[in-house]
């Protein structure tokens, strides 16, 4: 019987040194104990026959330091106002995916790089306290100069960056003016969401800059009703999350496993309460009831890549002008 114990023990062991790894860069958040990581580790190693190691991180900033050195497979957590850097450093394959079927608000047609779930800017409030919130964004600006908002760094954040871009899209020429206007509002801001949120659950402001879907978490995981977001006239802007694989990996077929996976239902099933956002492919009658529960805008806001890319740097320079007065 110890034998055939010694020898079981020996089978695993051996399974597990001949397993191959998929290395894929993400997001720290991705990777966190509360990201979707985690699950989607799980379900893609019990039908892949291999291991997947999550390297999180500044993932643009790492590929484009390593170029065709890197080590990763995949990639998995840019969003469209980064991939047309990532675009430019040449070191994709094509995802192989039809995206006829995907059920975001806006037409995809990129061969690259492949959606995985996406979300609306908005701004979040307490409706216990308050009770009037803004219904547009001229009313954010007109509000009193007292409402304590807190914002993320378009410099480091992709949420800061795309506020800096709604405000473009909704302003134009006028965007340095409407920066102008909020400044004042503005108490502090974060390098990064979670320090931002933070500073928002623990009544240090009164609105924070999130998503649209971030109330979901509290309804879902908390079961309270208190935070919403502020729906705007002029719309909200877009913003989707995507994978892609490296034309320079080792493990090619692996690595399109991999993208073969994101649009299964199984790994869409996970999104909405793994990452508190939309799954970039799944029936509104698989997604969690409560999701119905949340204020969602009617107009959505958009930049391709090229547009985003080319509004960065004058929009940054507006930015911080108008937030050094």
């Amino acid at each position: 019987m110890k034998s055939l114990t010694l020898a079981a023990g020996l089978s695993v062991i051996a399974t597990l040194a001949n397993a191959e790894t998929l290395t894929v860069y993400a997001p720290d958040y991705f990777g966190s104990e509360w990201g979707p990581g985690p699950a989607i580790k799980t379900a893609f190693e019990a039908d892949c026959d291999c291991t997947i190691e999550f390297i999180t991180g500044d993932v643009l900033p790492r590929l484009t330091l390593e170029g065709e050195r890197t080590k990763a497979d995949a990639v998995i957590g840019l969003n469209t106002d980064v991939t047309a850097k990532a675009r430019a450093l040449g070191l994709f394959a094509p995802h192989g995916q039809d995206t006829s079927g995907l059920t975001m608000p806006v037409d995809w047609q990129d061969e690259t790089f492949l959606p995985f779930n996406w979300g609306q800017t908005a701004f979040i409030y307490d409706n216990t306290k308050i009770t009037d919130a803004p219904t547009s964004f001229d009313a954010l600006l007109d509000a009193p100069d007292d409402l304590k908002i807190v914002i993320q760094d378009p410099r480091s954040s992709i949420s800061g960056l795309a506020l800096m871009l709604w405000v473009k899209a909704i302003y134009g020429d006028e965007a340095e003016g409407a920066w102008e206007k909020l400044a004042p509002k503005i108490v502090t801001v974060t390098k990064g969401w979670s320090e931002s949120y933070g500073m928002f659950t623990d009544g240090e402001a009164d609105m924070v800059l999130s998503y649209t879907t971030s109330p979901a978490y509290h309804i879902i995981a908390e079961d309270d009703m208190t935070k919403s977001a502020a729906i705007f006239d002029e719309g909200h802007y877009f913003m989707v999350e995507v994978a892609a694989q490296l034309s320079t990996s080792d493990q090619p077929e692996l690595a399109q496993k991999f993208m073969d996976f994101i649009l299964s239902e199984e790994f869409q099933t996970i999104i909405p309460e793994g990452n508190w956002s939309f799954p970039a492919k799944l029936d509104a009658s698989k997604m969690p009831e409560k999701f119905g529960l949340l204020n969602l805008p009617e107009k959505t806001l958009f930049y391709s890549e090229t547009e985003a890319e080319a509004l960065r740097a004058p929009a940054l320079e507006e930015w911080q002008r108008a937030l050094s007065q």
